[in-house]
């Protein structure tokens, strides 16, 4: 599609389906080193990879991690992806919950697309400048309203996994 000299694409984003991963906007060179602390300092013992990709200069996609398969998984999504100032994190022995804060505490972090293990599709726009995120379509449409056994078992799961007492 095309809206004057504007082609708008949809992007799936490669990832194995129970892998958790976290989306966002960020603005400077140093993002992978911080965004590295940030993991570290939050979850020792986190598995994660991280891609950025660099919108000016040598516009290389950016990279750190401890683990091969992720950084591996976040460097070609990056290249397919090819938004500028965009990153992605993708991680092992951890949620997002773990470390969202600590990633939007980031100085270079502007904007947080998605944290979720969910398929992913990025709405991307593309001119003559490079191309950008739109937004993105996290997961699947709603098919119901939660009944009571629904509400019984998110309360059990939640306390299963020790997300609440």
């Amino acid at each position: 599609m095309t809206i004057d000299d504007v082609r708008i694409e949809k992007v799936k984003l490669e990832k194995p389906e129970d892998m958790n991963i976290i989306i966002g906007q960020s603005h400077f060179i140093k993002t992978v080193e911080d965004l590295e602390e940030a993991l570290v300092n939050t979850v020792p013992g986190i598995k994660y990879g991280i891609g950025f990709c660099e919108a000016s200069g040598q516009r290389l996609v950016r990279y750190a991690g401890n683990d091969s398969e992720l950084v591996d998984i976040v460097q070609r999504n990056c290249m397919n992806i090819g938004a500028g100032h965009f990153f992605m994190v993708a991680m092992k022995e951890a949620f997002p919950i773990n470390v969202l804060r600590s990633v939007k505490s980031v100085p270079e972090v502007c904007n947080i697309y998605a944290a979720t293990a969910n398929p992913v599709e990025l709405i991307i726009a593309e001119t003559e400048l490079g191309r950008g995120i739109l937004g993105v379509i996290d997961g699947s449409s709603p098919v119901g309203v939660e009944g009571e056994d629904d509400i019984r078992a998110r309360i059990k799961l939640l306390r299963d996994i020790g997300y609440k007492k």
